[in-house]
């Protein structure tokens, strides 16, 4: 099948592109190569994902213009779309809100709309745990209300879960929600706690706390994500919401414990107060994952982080921080 995968450069779809390759696909990978980290890491990934020797085209452009978009559509008559492009962070949206709905959101439509116009039935789109907001009920299951968020990234991904299930309603599309939770692993993005903490541990300065440590997060190595992913590409649904997690939560302390042990270096706590939009929790319900995707996440925080932090020694080899 021809597979279209946005931000296909990036953490998850560099990982999405090798898999859907080793598995016989033909893959397009439309990313915009943005500054939010350095290019050149996405650059790498992509190396990586050429270097499979596989049919493999990457396309440069941005989602939110329509024309370019348009234009990769009428190139090629693809089977199935898996949306993962976006601008990511709490945090960084809490400072241009307007941008991450202009990308994220705009993005959307202008995908779902070549989508459409092009006779692509199959939509995949990812979201995030972060839709949550402040759920009181746990574990966090796709039925549950989604009313609380608490963050302008929450908010734009939540702005594409219903514009997913117009485009079913309207235009019989067949759409999935992947709610991601936590994703981590070899390629994961530089701004993300995991990689900058092993960066600031392994360079002897210290890493910023927010809080007491009592947070947690369901950590989910992109192994698991990118089965369920392949899951959902190779099942018909009509418009789904999946939660895809490892179903385990561990504390900020904790994971700072495991990254030491992997390290074999102590970290130097900077203690800073709870940030706006950070959620205390983070805990998928996998249930009905499992049950239509068969989906059975594998790798534990104890061997994932290790796996990280083999990667990690090997990406930064002679480099200076």
């Amino acid at each position: 099948m021809n597979f279209l995968v946005t931000g296909g450069a990036g953490f998850i779809g560099s990982h999405v592109c090798e898999r859907l390759l080793q598995s016989g696909h033909s893959v397009w990978a439309l990313d915009d190569l943005n500054p939010f980290y350095s290019p050149a890491v996405k650059e790498s990934n992509l190396r990586e994902v050429a270097a499979l020797g596989k049919p493999f085209k990457f396309v440069l452009g941005e989602l939110s213009d329509a024309r370019i978009v348009g234009n990769v559509f009428k190139e090629v008559q693809f089977d199935q779309v898996i949306h993962l492009a976006a601008r990511a962070g709490v945090r960084p949206s809490l400072d241009e809100p307007e941008f991450f709905q202009q990308v994220n959101v705009e993005g959307t439509v202008n995908i779902l709309e070549a989508a459409r116009r092009h006779g692509v039935k199959k939509v995949l789109i990812a979201s995030s745990s972060s839709v949550y907001g402040v759920n009181r009920k746990i574990p966090f299951a796709e039925s549950d209300p989604v009313f609380s968020v608490i963050s302008p990234y929450a908010a734009s991904k939540l702005a594409c879960e219903a514009l997913g299930h117009v485009y079913h309603h309207v235009y019989g599309m067949d759409v999935s929600m992947l709610r991601f939770f936590t994703v981590y692993g070899p390629r994961q993005r530089p701004d993300l706690a995991i990689h900058k903490f092993a960066k600031l541990i392994t360079t002897g300065k210290p890493i910023p706390v927010y809080g007491d440590g009592s947070t947690a997060r369901d950590y989910t190595y992109i192994s698991d994500i990118v089965d369920g992913v392949v899951a959902c590409t190779e099942r018909k649904f009509t418009y789904e919401i999946f939660n895809l997690g490892g179903s385990e939560t561990v504390n900020l302390s904790r994971l700072i414990e495991v990254l030491e042990q992997s390290l074999g270096k102590k970290a130097i706590i900077q203690r800073h107060p709870a940030q706006p939009g950070d959620v205390p929790l983070t805990y998928a319900d996998i249930t009905k994952s499992h049950q239509l995707l068969n989906y059975a996440p594998k790798v534990k925080i104890e061997q994932g982080i290790p796996l990280f932090v083999d990667w990690f020694r090997q990406a930064t080899a002679g480099r200076e921080f």
